[in-house]
């Protein structure tokens, strides 16, 4: 067994399960996923720990994976089912897209900003994953063409209602991601039902915003 591959089987036993995620399906796509290749070889041995990666190296966040503890518990949330369509936004390298991919997703589109497109193209092409549609978009506009979708999953956090994400849901479909309009943020459920979007609270957390879904600055006079 690889040092990675001992790695990552380390995260799924101390990391993941002890924080409630039994969706063995979960458990398996994160067995079986390298989180490492997602990322520069520079930031690799940070691949399993319980943390944020800031793939951009500036301490930004303007692209990231979120620390795998709160991607499974977010994934086990979408209840993601084989068939499903799903939107991955601020998808960055394309780590949590291929998470969806391995758990039977039907089409899997992710959307992030140009700076990784190609990359996440080549790197889930190269663990056989090529059918991932990568689209360059900005992550409040998501996909449109590509819906709609059963699960939309925030790859961050959001301080403004996603309207336009929201439009995107079939009727019955969930979004799950960080809220951040107030403290501390909040890892949400909203589902969509004929005239309106109802919204769980799943459990307090922290994690980098969203470019694109940050609150309008204030201003001051």
């Amino acid at each position: 067994m690889s040092d990675f591959a001992r790695a990552r089987l380390n995260m799924v036993d101390n990391q993941i399960r002890p924080h409630s995620v039994t969706d063995w399906r979960i458990i398996d796509a994160m067995r079986l996923v390298p989180r490492e290749v997602f990322m520069d070889e520079a930031q690799q041995s940070l691949a399993y720990l319980d943390q944020d990666i800031d793939l951009d190296g500036k301490g930004e966040y303007r692209h990231v994976i979120l620390n795998p503890t709160v991607t499974a518990r977010l994934l086990q949330e979408a209840d993601i089912a084989r068939g499903d369509r799903v939107l991955v936004v601020g998808g960055a390298t394309g780590y949590v897209a291929a998470l969806v991919a391995k758990l039977g997703a039907s089409a899997v589109t992710t959307v992030d900003d140009s700076a990784f497109a190609e990359r996440a193209r080549a790197t889930l092409g190269a663990l056989g994953l090529g059918d991932v549609t990568v689209r360059v978009a900005e992550n409040a506009d998501g996909a449109p063409t590509d819906g709609p979708f059963d699960v939309i999953v925030l790859n961050g956090a959001t301080e403004i209602e996603p309207t336009k994400l929201y439009d995107q849901l079939k009727m019955g479909g969930r979004l799950v991601g960080v809220f951040a309009s107030s403290r501390p943020q909040r890892a949400t459920v909203v589902t969509r039902s004929p005239g309106d979007f109802g919204a769980r609270v799943l459990f307090d957390t922290s994690v980098p915003m969203l470019p694109g879904l940050q609150r309008a600055p204030a201003f001051v006079f």
